[in-house]
């Protein structure tokens, strides 16, 4: 039986010609093609900044050492979420401060971010996951931002391409992440980016990345090997140019999915708001009973391949439940890691395959 993969990155002949061409070169390392794909993804954002790593769990550590985040600082963050946000804080030093999500979003819950700014006013800084590919409530987000001066950065991990009443997400905040891993809207194999408006925030990321230095063999702060080579930019130049078309067809896919699986009554589709584009990194589905082991398995046993993120919350995480985190409970994510599952929604799908995806999910509970 063939399976219909979760992920599936599209390269063809442009990525192989930008690769060749690197080889052909002999510059393996950071070189021209990371600065164009810096331009080019700057471009699509329409941001004014963006210096690429080799990985988004790089940048998000850069991005939060160059915004001022220190040893000691209380950052808010969502526990719903890969876990590389959450220890992109521990690297800083900084202490996190979960806050809980909302059930059909799946993202940070702004009324309980409020309760928690006014309980514990010392908080510096929100580090907000637009999760799935589903863009936050940036309306009520940039309020709160505001009102309690805080750092807002953004992980972008998920949502290339996405927007907020017409605004693309990366571009709210002091400075905002993406990831390029293979699974992801579109790929550089690793790689990340920060995108930022603040000129010298670009200039401190420059220096982080490239061991401290400014100028060749002058080091000035301790900083890190987080560069972006030029074959992972070089896939990268040619992935940004298929962007949107991706981003279509992932959105398509998803529409196919909706209209068919709506209507059960035992299964939560993913919501579509009319402020905002959901590029759908993830088709994510909320089971309204105790039965996702069991669809899992009748998934994969059918051909299709299926994702439970994240069945454990960050805080239940050994990791941090050594850190003093075990006593936290908060009830919609810990309903939710029960809960979801994600469906096959790449652009790769073919109409023969969502057809057998419907079809599979509609007969599940006759299978029982």
């Amino acid at each position: 039986m063939i399976m219909i993969p979760i992920a599936q990155p599209i390269l063809d002949n442009k990525e192989k010609e930008n690769i060749i061409e690197v080889l052909d070169s002999g510059m393996l390392a950071e070189g021209e093609f990371v600065r164009r794909f810096e331009e080019a993804f700057c471009t699509f954002l329409n941001a004014e900044h963006g210096v690429a790593t080799n990985s988004g769990t790089a940048g998000l550590h850069v991005a939060l050492k160059a915004a001022g985040i220190e040893k000691g600082d209380r950052v808010v963050t969502t526990p719903f979420s890969f876990i590389a946000t959450t220890n992109a804080l521990l690297y800083c030093g900084a202490r996190p401060v979960f806050v809980d999500i909302k059930e059909e979003s799946y993202n940070i819950d702004p009324e309980k971010l409020e309760q928690k700014l006014k309980a514990e006013p010392d908080i510096k800084a929100l580090l907000i996951v637009h999760l799935f590919g589903r863009p936050c409530s940036m309306d009520r987000i940039m309020e709160l931002v505001d009102k309690y001066n805080l750092i807002l950065i953004e992980d972008c991990a998920q949502a290339h391409g996405a927007s907020f009443q017409g605004k693309k997400v990366g571009t709210f905040g002091r400075a905002a992440v993406f990831s390029f891993y293979p699974t992801k809207n579109m790929t550089t194999a690793e790689g990340g980016i920060v995108v930022t408006g603040d000129r010298d925030l670009k200039k401190r990321v420059e220096s982080l990345i490239r061991h401290g230095s400014t100028y060749k063999y002058y080091h000035e702060i301790l900083g890190y090997n987080y560069r972006m080579n030029n074959l992972e930019a070089a896939l990268g130049v040619a992935q940004i140019e298929k962007l949107e078309k991706f981003n279509r067809k992932r959105r398509a896919n998803a529409a196919f999915l909706n209209e068919h699986l709506r209507e059960l009554d035992w299964l939560q589709t993913p919501k579509e708001d009319a402020d905002r584009s959901h590029v759908y990194h993830l088709y994510t589905v909320s089971l309204k009973e105790n039965s996702r082991d069991k669809f899992a398995d009748y998934l994969k046993e059918s051909g299709i391949g299926c994702g439970i993120y994240y069945p454990l919350p960050v805080y239940r995480q050994p990791l941090y439940k050594e850190r003093g985190y075990g006593n936290i409970s908060l009830p919609v994510v810990e309903k939710t890691a029960q809960k979801v599952i994600s469906l096959p929604v790449h652009p790769a799908l073919t109409k023969s395959e969502l057809r057998k995806i419907v079809e599979c999910v509609r007969n599940f509970k006759n299978s029982q």
